[in-house]
């Protein structure tokens, strides 16, 4: 999975969302951080971290991995702001 195609196609679902709070997704050495409108692969503070491998990163925008059972299970940890990962939903 090539990262910036990935945040490429974040970019396209942001534009036309509401979504007006910033999220980064942490996979240990690669990062996407979604803040408003913007998408960048560049670390940076956040609302709310989602700390994930890359291997479920890449099941979870597939759709292959639900967000819910991923957080029960430990595959998601969410740290800050819980509220800003439940919208998630309408960028995934």
């Amino acid at each position: 999975m090539d990262i910036n195609a990935v945040a490429a196609k974040m970019q396209e679902k942001v534009a036309d969302a509401d979504f007006s709070s910033s999220v980064k997704f942490d996979m240990g050495d690669e990062f996407i951080v979604i803040d408003g409108k913007t998408v960048t692969t560049t670390d940076a503070p956040a609302d709310c971290t989602i700390k994930i491998s890359k291997e479920n990163f890449e099941q979870l925008i597939a759709g292959e991995l639900n967000p819910t059972a991923a957080f029960m299970t430990g595959k998601i940890k969410v740290e800050g702001d819980m509220s800003v990962a439940m919208q998630l939903s309408q960028l995934i």
